[in-house]
């Protein structure tokens, strides 16, 4: 229990939690690096690798975010119902961010369908005539 440790068990956790979170974030720097090609000139993440490199920097985020709660947060030392008090409304959390970015997709093609429907270029009617486009069902005058 982190309530009966002494001052330097809790100081020796703390140190060895921000050495294991530092080490974390300096790999998750070198492989966004390399993975974008700012490492080694010309190699960049494409294809398969470039999901593979996406589904190891969640990993190490949620591990990251994993540790902070259960040991800084001493989630780690309470009862089975608070913690999944917590951890499921995460999860739900981590759900909604999934269908933020697929609703975002969605609304980027649509704005992309409107972007290529604005550079089409519509023929002028002779002046003075009324003329019926038959596809857009809209007339021009």
């Amino acid at each position: 229990m982190a309530a009966h440790m002494s001052y330097e068990d809790q100081k020796k956790l703390v140190l060895k939690g921000l050495k294991i979170l530092g080490f974390i974030t300096i790999i998750e720097v070198l492989v966004a690096l390399t993975a974008k090609g700012h490492l080694i000139p010309g190699l960049e993440f494409t294809g398969p690798m470039h999901y593979i490199y996406m589904l190891a920097m969640a990993a190490f985020s949620l591990y990251k975010a994993y540790f902070i709660v259960f040991f800084f947060m001493h989630l780690a030392h309470e009862v089975r119902g608070l913690r999944w008090s917590v951890l499921l409304p995460t999860m739900l959390l981590i759900w909604a961010i999934i269908a933020f970015f697929n609703e975002g997709s969605a609304w980027g093609q649509r704005r992309e369908q409107i972007r290529k429907m604005d550079r089409e270029q519509v023929k002028a009617p002779a002046s003075g005539s009324l003329d019926y486009d038959k596809e857009t069902t809209m007339f021009f005058i």
